[in-house]
This record gives C-alpha cells, structure tokens and sequence, in this order.
C-alpha cells in the first residue's frame, strides 16, 4: 500500500486528467486509472495540480518592516534604501526573526515553498545573515530556503565590505550577490562585478546580482555580468536580478546585449511587482514601466523567471506572497497574454525558477519529490486570471496547507446560484 494517491488531476503535459501515486515523499507514478492502493486519497476534481511555486528573488530579512521606521513617502528605490537604512541600526535577531517566520505561513498558504532569498552583508554584525541560516535550518520540512550574501550598500562603498562577504559566506550563505549600479562609479560596479564572480568561481558557488535596477539606459553592469559568466565557465550558475535599465536602452544596443547574455548561460529574474511600483519615478509621460525585457531574453534564449522581491516593507506596502499575483502582473505589464505564453508565465514563477535556484527532483513526474499544490482552477490561464484558492499544499506527501473551496452565493427572487468565476459553457 502506497503513503497517497491523488485522482483526477489536471496536470501540465497531460492531455487528460491523471492520477498521481505517492510513497515515502516522492512521485511513484503517474497516469490515468492507477490501480494502488493508498493510506490517504485526495480527490482532485479536475482541478489544476502544479508543483510549488517558487520565489527567485526575496528580501526577508527586511519583510513586514512597512513603517518601522516610517514609511515610504515617495515610493523610489532610493528612498526606500534609506528607510532601511535608518531602521538597521534599530533591529534584533528576535524581531527579524518573527517577522520571517510569520511572512513564511503565508507562503506555505499560497504554496510557495522554495525562495530564494537575498540578505543585507553590509551590516558589521551579519545579524540578519545569522538569524536567516537558523531560519533555513528550522523551515527545512517546509520550505527550502536559499540565502544571497547581499551588499545593499555596494560592495566597494562599505568599509569592510569585501572581508563581510566572505565571512558571510564561510556561515554558510548560499550564494554570492552584488549591486554594481549602486557602487560609487561606473569603474567601480565593472570591478565589483569581476571581483564577485571571481569569488563565486574560486568557491564553486553561484551568483545572483541586483543589476542595473535603473531608469538609466547607460547603466550597462549586465554586460559585465555576461563577459564574467562567459570568461570563468559560470553558466547556469550566474543570474542577473531585475535588469530595469534595459526597458530604457536603445534597440541597436540591446541586439548586441541579448545574444551576449545567451552564449553566457545566465539566468534573468524580473520583479514585476516591485519594478512597476519603483520605475519611471522621474518621468511624467510618457512614462515608462521599467520592465526588463522578458519577451525579447526568452526569444534570444535566455531562462527568464519572476520574483515577488518584497512584501510590506521599505520598497512595497503590499503582497501576500502569492506568486500568482507576480504571473498575474506580468501578464499585464509585459503584454504576454497569448496561450503559448501564458503557459510560459507560469513556468516563470515553477519550473523556469526552479532552474535557476538548481533544485533537486522538482516537478511532477515519477522520481520527482512529492511536493505540489492543488489549485481551485482547471488550467493555467485560470490560475493566472483567477488567482485561486489552494486547495491543498503537500510537502513530502503530506499535506500542510488546506484551504476550503471559494464559492459564493448569488441571490436574486426565482434562485440561488453559485458562483465559482470558472467559465461553464452549456
């Protein structure tokens, strides 16, 4: 007897709905009308069935932060930087900690159960670094946690900067970070990058730079991010954060940046959320949305996915970690609507963002770990659209999230009707 099966499944790839065998934390098997018998049974309905989603770009040392010390009264980049850093000299490892665990239930409600997270290095202390590798340790049987040693203030800009990094990264800090574009010159973000990748290769670790996060169409960091990734053999393992600036640079340059960043094999992540709330704060109109370029980087071959990046604090007062608010987002500010890429979207914020954090056994297919999550939707564009109820999250095989099935009662004098905002046609 197997630990699960799941009946009636809509799955991606599947032409029809599938039944999914589950035993000792993994995916067993996978198709029509399986005949094992389980412990448990979860019927889903013809509902969606997706593997958890996956946050590629995060700041939790800073979450749930909104108003401490004030708030963001202009909404720009550069003031919320100095909201955070008026609030750094003020925080504890008992603060920062109990807001990250308390952002962590509502992923695991949405079923966000991998993020990639990036923590501020600039602090002497690397107390957030700390309190963030005891979190991953704790949160283990529920999310996966992966931490970027993140120079906030610039690597070169912070006395120390260098040799805090370094420590952080002898904790345990997963990967290595940089913000060039927030260096003191242009130089000086070209050495950073160099220095950075430099180090990610001596230590066989992988990089994810905050990069060119500007208006600016001159600020031009992801080129050196590129010749780097290309120079050390770092493909597959380099990503460039956000990337804004190239929303603003001319086409010509860009025809010779995209084919550039593919022979590299870096990864890309935009933040829709965050960058259409940050960008164009200087511009009256046209104004411009300050998106990088998805749909050009996915033609030219380069793995694209979404980041939620903050929720409820310095940069952005809302968000509730639901990676569907990010696709839904996308969908909108990058004109990707069509069928091929919707489905697309939705890879950004699963399977694309899986790649980039080099998960193990993610997805669903035999082998695969018996992580996923039921979703009150019977595809993908309804899952975009209608940003659904989960109706259950599993880790392991074993459920720890449920939520009951969104309905709502219409009244009217002949009838009552249901309505669930899925479209039944008669």
């Amino acid at each position: 007897m197997i630990d699960l099966l799941i009946t009636n499944a809509v799955v991606a790839n599947f032409s029809e709905p599938v039944d999914i065998a589950v035993n000792e934390g993994f995916i067993l098997d996978i198709g029509p009308s399986l005949s094992h018998q389980a412990s448990q049974h979860i019927d889903a309905g013809g509902q969606l069935v997706s593997p958890p989603f996956v946050d590629s770009h995060f700041h939790m040392d800073a979450t749930l932060s909104m108003g401490l010390p004030r708030m963001n009264e202009s909404g720009t980049l550069l003031e919320g930087i100095q909201v955070w850093g008026e609030l750094k000299p003020s925080l504890t490892p008992e603060a920062i900690k109990a807001r990250a665990k308390q952002l962590l239930s509502w992923s695991i409600a949405q079923g966000t159960l991998a993020i990639r997270t990036h923590v501020d290095v600039t602090d002497p202390t690397l107390m957030a670094a700390q309190v963030l590798l005891e979190l991953r340790k704790e949160m283990r049987p529920w999310v996966d946690l992966q931490l970027v040693a993140f120079p906030q203030d610039g690597i070169l800009r912070t006395s120390q900067g260098k040799a805090l990094l370094l420590k952080a990264l002898d904790l345990g800090v997963d990967v290595v970070g940089g913000i060039p574009h927030f260096e003191r010159t242009m130089a000086q973000g070209r050495e950073s990058v160099r220095w950075l990748c430099e180090v990610a290769a001596e230590k066989g670790l992988m990089v994810d730079m905050h990069c060119d996060e500007s208006d600016d169409p001159l600020s031009r960091h992801v080129e050196s991010l590129a010749f780097e990734t290309h120079r050390l053999g770092l493909g597959g393992r380099v990503t460039g954060s956000h990337l804004t600036s190239m929303h603003s640079m001319d086409n010509y340059y860009v025809s010779k940046l995209l084919p550039l960043m593919a022979e590299s094999g870096m990864h890309v992540v935009c933040n829709p959320l965050v960058n259409i709330h940050l960008q164009g704060r200087h511009d009256t109109y046209p104004k411009r949305r300050g998106l990088t370029r998805v749909p050009e980087l996915l033609q030219a071959g380069v793995n694209v996915a979404f980041g939620h990046d903050d929720i409820m604090d310095p940069w952005y007062p809302m968000g509730s970690h639901d990676m569907l608010d990010v696709a839904h987002m996308g969908a909108h500010c990058l004109q990707m609507m069509g069928t091929s890429q919707l489905t697309t979207l939705f890879e950004m914020v699963t399977i694309r963002a899986a790649n980039i954090l080099h998960l193990n056994n993610y997805g669903i297919a035999p082998g695969c770990k018996a992580d996923f999550v039921i979703l009150q939707a019977q595809s993908i564009l309804d899952a975009i659209r209608l940003r659904p109820a989960r109706l259950f999250v599993i880790r392991n095989g074993k459920i720890i999230a449920q939520t009951t099935p969104k309905k709502t009662t219409v009244f009217d004098e002949d009838k009552l009707q249901t309505v669930d905002f899925q479209l039944h046609r008669n």
